[in-house]
């Protein structure tokens, strides 16, 4: 779940339809850049399906006393989220052996295998010979480079959803969350030094180099959770109770000066 605070509401966005967002931006992914091809589809299918491990979580939410508000993605129990990795890796494999390697790939590079916590350290273990295996089993070879390319293609569709997800709309770059203040990290041939983002208004996002074929749009749905209905019931009550509310986001290239 993300979760941002809103006086006495909780605006909750799922992961599951955070991820979804992204499987609509890499839909826009420029084709002189990448042509569309089988493992295209597999890759950009698996990135719309990335966190559907968070579906069963997300239907049930947490509260995390600590912070006095939901679990997120990030501070969320570490067993019940590693559980679920592991579960959704293996239910994208009955769908896509490539898709689950990429996926399996993506929830590993949150963690060092160096931790200090042996869970940890275990599913990163686990992970590295699971993508063994999905590689060894896939009918075709492929090429390093191209795997490497899809995988950077989750992590920034990822990284830009999330973007447009954690931050109020029309956030001043000075405010942004650290994680995107300078850019995302993912590197490409068309953007050596990496893309950035920024807020132009609450509703525009420019983007810079623009990976994508023209400018789009997309819908961000989310709840507001009233912090008096989930004292009166439940949290997880509250969030099924809330009305389903949408918001329009406008990509386009970054305007020149």
């Amino acid at each position: 779940m993300i979760v941002r605070e809103h006086g006495d509401h909780f605006l909750m966005i799922k992961q599951h339809d955070h991820a979804l967002i992204s499987g609509e931006m890499v839909l826009q992914w420029k084709k002189t850049f990448l042509l569309r091809s089988k493992l295209r589809e597999e890759a950009d299918w698996a990135i719309a399906q990335h966190d559907a491990a968070w579906i069963p979580l997300d239907e049930h939410p947490k509260w995390n006393d600590e912070k006095n508000q939901p679990y997120t993605f990030i501070d969320y129990p570490l067993k019940e989220k590693l559980d679920a990795y592991s579960q959704g890796i293996e239910e994208i494999s009955k769908q896509t052996l490539y898709g689950a390697m990429l996926c399996s790939m993506h929830y590993q590079s949150f963690f060092s295998r160096d931790s200090d916590d042996a869970r940890i350290r275990a599913f990163v273990e686990a992970q590295e010979q699971k993508q063994k295996q999905l590689f060894n089993q896939m009918s075709m070879e492929v090429p390093k480079d191209i795997y490497q390319l899809h995988f950077k293609r989750l992590q920034f569709c990822d990284d830009l959803s999330l973007y447009i997800c954690m931050q109020e709309p029309g956030t001043s770059k000075e405010e942004e969350i650290s994680w995107f203040k300078d850019g995302f990290p993912q590197v490409f041939d068309f953007a050596p030094q990496g893309i950035k983002a920024r807020w132009v208004d609450e509703s525009k996002v420019a983007v810079h180099p623009f990976p994508f074929e023209k400018p789009f749009k997309v819908a961000v749905p989310y709840k507001l959770v009233s912090k008096e209905e989930i004292r009166a019931s439940s949290l997880e009550q509250a969030l099924h109770q809330a009305e389903e509310r949408e918001r329009l986001v406008h990509f386009s290239p970054e305007e020149k000066a």
